[in-house]
């Protein structure tokens, strides 16, 4: 464990294996992030500034990393995540439709946790199936070319019968 690991949470343990794993280097930042989120849930000032610290990489660097792609998040998720992708494709198969219906159905807007912590809403620039647009990802299942109706189907068991 590195000196400044606090010592109370056996999470930082943890990440300090997965750190030792690949040896400190500093290419395995992307990897040693997945399993910080992993564990603390989101990208918290203390994990990113623990990271660079044990893989001896600037904060900025760690910072630009989490920021840069879309499956970092730097707050706290609701325990069921909805992310609909807004990029050219999706938007052009009516993606702000989606996302709409779906900030209707869970009562909160893209970016935000519902008080509860149950659900969360994502918007995102590009998935990547462009082939399957539009495209929303329920937790970690992607689907794609579903409609408003469909997706806010899809919600009901997590919000309930008034979705």
């Amino acid at each position: 464990m590195t000196p400044d690991a606090p010592h109370a949470d056996p999470r930082y343990q943890d990440l300090d294996e997965v750190m030792r794993r690949y040896h400190r280097q500093a290419d395995s930042l992307i990897e040693v992030l997945h399993r910080a989120q992993g564990l603390f849930g989101h990208l918290a000032p203390a994990v990113m500034t623990y990271v660079a610290a044990g893989l001896a990489v600037p904060l900025s660097r760690v910072y630009g990393v989490a920021t840069f792609y879309h499956f970092f998040s730097l707050a706290p998720k609701g325990a069921h995540t909805v992310t609909v992708c807004t990029g050219t494709a999706c938007y052009v198969k009516r993606a702000e439709e989606i996302l709409a219906a779906v900030e209707r159905a869970i009562g909160v807007a893209a970016g935000r946790v519902r008080p509860d912590g149950s659900m969360s809403v994502e918007a995102v620039r590009c998935l990547g199936p462009c082939s399957q647009a539009p495209v929303v990802v329920f937790d970690d299942e992607v689907t794609g070319a579903l409609s408003a109706a469909q997706v806010v189907e899809r919600l009901r068991p997590w919000v309930g019968h008034d979705a």
